[in-house]
């Protein structure tokens, strides 16, 4: 009698190992398992999908090509992100989508902290922050509140926020110093508070806005 109990899954770094001697098998388990991640990550970044269909295409080709360089510092998908982040920021450069600011942040120097976005609509929410995030067409509205923050937030906001990177690798990643990691991520909270409010805030109960001329 056959037993009933599956096999325990194999975790990311058995089939890193698997795939690394020539199991193909194993290295599909890895796409399937976390090109979804990838593809949203990707896409939160090149804002296309058809963009971010290509970074997983090559984000996984150097997978592929570069497993013997992965030595388990930290955990496959962490790695496995730092690719794909490069190849979307790579895309980003080679259609020339950024025009303006530096995407890798330029110059190192600290960024003023003073100019922190003042609020123009402040309003008490209707309903509580866990209802509004359970409902699934706010997830959508977060997304698009989101891809409305410029580029060089929206990319720290990601990595930091979204993705979980510490502020360290989202430096590394950008190219950016730390102090500026932090300040970018303090505005993008602040500019993504302020639209969540407009679209969740009571009419009835706004407050009087600043100027942002202060």
């Amino acid at each position: 009698m056959e037993s009933s109990l599956q096999e325990p899954a194999l975790t990311d770094e058995q089939l890193v190992e698997k795939a690394r001697n020539g199991d193909f098998e194993a290295f599909e388990t890895l796409v399937n398992r976390h090109e979804r991640r990838v593809f949203l990550l990707a896409l939160r970044i090149v804002r296309r999908s058809h963009d971010a269909e290509e970074v997983v295409q090559q984000t996984f080709l150097s997978v592929l090509e570069h497993l013997s360089d992965f030595r388990g510092d930290s955990a496959f998908a962490t790695w496995l992100l730092k690719i794909a982040t490069n190849h979307a920021l790579g895309l980003l450069r080679r259609e020339a989508i950024r025009t303006t600011l530096p995407l890798a942040g330029g110059s190192h120097d600290v960024e003023d902290d003073d100019g922190l976005p003042k609020p123009r609509y402040i309003a008490e929410w209707r309903d509580s922050p866990d209802e509004i995030v359970s409902r699934k067409e706010t997830r959508d509205l977060v997304e698009q509140a989101l891809q409305e923050l410029d580029e060089k937030y929206r990319l720290v906001f990601v990595l930091r926020d979204v993705e979980g990177f510490s502020t360290a690798e989202t430096a590394q990643i950008l190219h950016l110093t730390e102090a500026n990691v932090k300040v970018r991520l303090l505005r993008a909270r602040l500019m993504l508070r302020e639209k969540l409010t407009e679209l969740f805030g009571d009419p009835e109960r706004v407050l009087p806005p600043h100027s942002h001329e202060e």
